[in-house]
């Protein structure tokens, strides 16, 4: 036992090697399943018969009505509804758009292949787009070398989450590129930083912190460029679409709020954070919104502080990937996307310095957890992906007084 718990505290069971199988395992493991809902599928649905890359569809939908001049109809759950039913057949399940309005300029491109190419061309597309920005973190980071070594490429791609996005058709590729392209060039070209953090407004509620740490870290170019994307989003979506669009989307949000979260409508045991939790904990609505205040405003002090220290910039980077995915009452884990910048900035950061104590721990329980999180809510009612989450954000706390540094001037 003593020299398990040695182990663990040392880090000696997480070797190259034991990542090298272990990755090509899951990897296999996951090829396996999407053949197989490849192969069970009848026509646009699958065995269960759930649209194939089933949120996917509520993209297509919404894009649908970019195309035929009724934008608004997307942002009505019952018409919205009846465009899926129309498309995937009357008994498929319901499933609602609830992205701002400039993000139905990328529905209506999709919309305009038929469904299954649309879902595969968004998928390879935007899994591209997130490698891509992982191994331009990799190399930006202490230790540039490790984006040189396949081992990183495997992790990637086996990264529980990774299935999890791709059989719901989700966008955390996208969020999680948009993350970590962002901070790989954050100091070099803070401008283009700026731009990649701004484009996150498609789905706001992983924006929260974002200003927070530029205007505190003095990064008024990325702040700037970050607002000023935002802002070219916004009016590009009016003159698309009329300024009508936005009353729609206004409209919407209550829907959103109530049926989807309030009363949960996606599931609690599908969301990863405080509000869900105490929900799935059975605790009332007004119970669930106080806690997520307590703990947002915790992340934003907590992330304030710590992009203000003297810590390394993969612990800040770090930081603010998990405090996004904390300071929201809306994550799902599909979204758990945003841990794989998190994990690899923690991961090389070690490389450079060597490991802290438990953190070989901290790493692969963040890397597994996708995968477990869902089942392991519904089945015991704890929340283990919000718990998680919590102590890695807590480690990396931790970690930024054992490693702090002196942080070069910014841009």
């Amino acid at each position: 036992m003593s020299r398990f718990l040695s182990s663990l505290h040392d880090g000696d069971f997480l070797t190259r090697s034991r990542v090298r199988l272990w990755t090509s395992a899951f990897l296999i493991g996951f090829a396996a399943a999407i053949l197989f809902l490849a192969a069970t599928a009848r026509g646009l649905n699958d065995y269960q018969n759930r649209p194939l890359g089933t949120d996917f569809s509520d993209v297509y939908a919404a894009g649908t009505f970019a195309l035929d001049g009724s934008p608004k109809a997307a942002f009505d759950p019952a018409r919205h509804y009846e465009q899926e039913k129309a498309t995937f057949g009357s008994d498929t399940p319901f499933y609602g758009w609830h992205y701002p309005p400039f993000f139905l300029a990328v529905a209506g491109a999709l919309a305009s292949l038929p469904y299954l190419p649309a879902l595969m061309l968004w998928q390879a597309a935007t899994l591209a787009l997130y490698l891509a920005a992982m191994a331009a973190l990799l190399r930006n980071g202490p230790a540039p070398e490790t984006a040189r070594d396949s081992t990183w490429l495997l992790a990637a791609l086996a990264f529980p989450a990774v299935f999890v996005n791709l059989t719901h058709g989700q966008n955390g590729f996208l969020t999680a590129a948009l993350f970590a392209g962002a901070l790989a060039v954050l100091d070099k070209r803070p401008i283009v930083a700026g731009i990649l953090f701004g484009l996150l407004a498609y789905k706001p509620q992983f924006g929260v912190l974002i200003p927070l740490v530029l205007a505190a870290s003095g990064r008024w170019r990325s702040f700037a460029a970050a607002a000023a994307t935002v802002l070219g989003l916004v009016l590009a979506a009016t003159l698309m679409f009329g300024p009508d669009i936005w009353t729609a989307f206004l409209a919407s949000t209550q829907f959103s709020r109530t049926v989807v979260l309030e009363q949960g409508g996606t599931g609690f045991e599908k969301i990863q954070s405080a509000f869900a939790a105490v929900c799935l904990l059975g605790g009332p609505v007004g119970v669930a919104y106080a806690a997520q205040g307590v703990v947002t405003l915790g992340i934003a002090a907590a992330i304030v502080a710590l992009w203000r220290s003297h810590a390394s910039d993969a612990c800040k980077g770090a930081g603010l990937c998990l405090g996004a995915l904390l300071a929201t009452p809306y994550c799902l884990d599909y979204d758990m996307m945003l841990l794989a910048p998190a994990i690899a900035l923690l991961a090389v950061d070690a490389r450079a310095r060597g490991l802290l104590p438990y953190e070989a721990v901290v790493l692969a329980g963040l890397w597994l957890v996708p995968i477990a999180a869902r089942g392991i809510a519904g089945a015991t009612g704890v929340p283990l992906g919000f718990l998680a989450m919590a102590a890695g954000f807590a480690f990396v706390l931790y970690h930024s007084l054992k490693t702090s540094q002196p942080v070069p001037a910014t841009a």
